[in-house]
């Protein structure tokens, strides 16, 4: 009887004790499009434009916190050309998020960028959302959105 008062209340407290298959699906979902995510992350990191294309749909579009956007071609080409060598170009651990809506899903996440472009240093942290749609061939990557960047961080006063 015991158990039985356990599972009510969790029902209650929860709508439900048990997942549904729609649930599942949506946790699958979201672990796709997190790894997915991640490894684009990589795959710019290392100018590797062949995994690039494969995961960014035809008419996708970058905008960035000063408003200029950048297609496919854009970022493919750059990766092509190398013109930008990256150290670091990862999210922050513990920052991403993935949410899922059927067939769309954004993924959110803090990114630090630190290396040379057309051999100037730069090295910056932004916050970055970027947006997949689901298709029968698998989730692709449509829209991206990064902010200005981040103030640099300071260590506490003491």
């Amino acid at each position: 009887m015991k158990q039985v008062l356990i599972v009510l209340a969790a029902i209650v407290a929860g709508g439900s004790a048990f997942a549904t298959p729609a649930d599942d699906r949506k946790a699958i979902d979201m672990k796709i499009v997190a790894d997915l995510d991640t490894r684009y992350q990589a795959a710019v990191k290392a100018n590797d434009a062949d995994t690039m294309a494969k995961i960014l749909a035809p008419d996708f579009v970058l905008t960035i916190g000063s408003g200029k956007s950048f297609t496919a071609k854009d970022l493919l080409d750059s990766a092509r050309a190398k013109s930008t060598l990256y150290e670091h170009q990862e999210e922050e651990a513990g920052t991403q998020t993935v949410r899922v809506w059927g067939y769309v899903a954004v993924v959110t996440a803090k990114l630090w960028l630190k290396g040379k472009t057309d051999g100037k240093p730069f090295e910056r942290k932004l916050w970055f959302s970027d947006t997949y749609r689901k298709t029968p061939g698998g989730w692709q990557y449509v829209f991206g959105q990064a902010s200005l960047p981040l103030p640099p961080e300071t260590a506490p006063a003491h």
